[in-house]
């Protein structure tokens, strides 16, 4: 296990350049691997393996439902298709073919979906979905992956070109911390616990997970000790170790840069009422859109910040 201490920023380095260099070593080791775009190769950071492999690069221009299309007619042919652009366009544009195309029939597709997000700022609401992990993850057979930085995300593009069935990867756009240590381990579905404690349990995933670090070391001058938990995958989503953490502590706060409906607290919530019902308080934007603006300003804005993380964990224990 990790802890407080050993969490701390090596620098920073937006989660898609993760998804880059984890696409390059997907294609290493893989030559099946091929990589999808809808007219983004520059935003996706894909310039690496488009240069080592420009026999397995598909530019299928702003036509995002017929890169699904193709992607699942190439993971038919025995490929392992990396089909990218924004989640924007990722999801909600294509939902039908990917319902349809992909996960009805357990097409080998992987969708790689940048640009996440409030923290994809200037662009505005109509590019920052914030309901995109509700809608893949109630896709059946659909995995919903969501890493917190830049060797998580380098590291989950490697275990999902080794995954059979279609997934969902979601990451973003703006420079952010790197803590995860580049040996630490990435297993689908199997949540890593960054910090022990026994007063209240954090659940974060994606950006958040670093605010839930710095709330955490907070919360510990105040003598309140975090079980904090990086949730990388939401489906499926590691039960067991939402109901040990939960038992453990009795209050728990979920955190995610996503409407508080469908998303990571959502499902904890359904795990929860199912095995151990807790006292819960969810860190996420509130049924809303989002708007044009800085990164951090707008998590901030939208009740997302360090200090709302604070703030839900002392709800949670009754203490606000």
């Amino acid at each position: 296990m990790l802890n407080l201490d050993k969490l701390q920023s090596t620098g920073k380095k937006a989660t898609r350049d993760g998804f880059g260099a984890g696409l390059k070593a997907a294609g290493d080791a893989h030559d099946n691997v091929v990589m999808l775009t809808a007219d983004l190769r520059g935003s996706m950071k894909s310039e690496d393996f488009i240069n080592a492999y420009p026999d397995r690069f598909v530019q299928c221009g702003i036509s995002e439902a017929n890169m699904i299309g193709v992607s699942a007619g190439l993971a038919t042919a025995g490929k392992i298709p990396m089909a990218t652009t924004f989640a924007n366009f990722a999801t909600g544009r294509v939902y039908d073919q990917i319902r349809q195309s992909v996960a009805y029939s357990d097409k080998n597709v992987k969708i790689c979906a940048s640009h996440a997000g409030l923290t994809l700022g200037e662009d505005g609401a109509t590019h920052q979905i914030l309901e995109d992990i509700g809608m893949m993850r109630m896709l059946p057979g659909m995995t919903v992956i969501n890493p917190c930085d830049y060797n998580q995300t380098k590291a989950a593009v490697v275990a999902i070109a080794e995954h059979h069935g279609p997934v969902y990867l979601r990451f973003g756009r703006p420079s952010w911390p790197v803590f995860i240590p580049e040996d630490q381990e990435f297993v689908i579905g199997k949540a890593l616990h960054l910090n022990a404690g026994t007063d209240v349990s954090i659940f974060a995933t994606g950006h958040l997970v670093w605010y839930a670090i710095e709330a955490a070391r907070e919360l510990a001058k105040e003598g309140i000790s975090v079980d904090l938990i990086n949730i990388h995958t939401i489906k499926p989503l590691d039960e067991a170790a939402v109901v040990a953490s939960a038992k453990k502590t009795g209050a728990v706060v979920t955190c995610e840069e996503h409407n508080k409906y469908g998303g990571l607290g959502s499902a904890i919530a359904e795990c929860l009422a199912k095995h151990a019902p807790t006292r819960q308080e969810f860190v996420a934007t509130d049924d809303t859109f989002g708007e044009s603006g800085e990164a951090e300003e707008l998590l901030e804005k939208y009740g997302l910040g360090v200090k709302d993380i604070i703030a839900a964990a002392k709800r949670a224990l009754g203490k606000a």
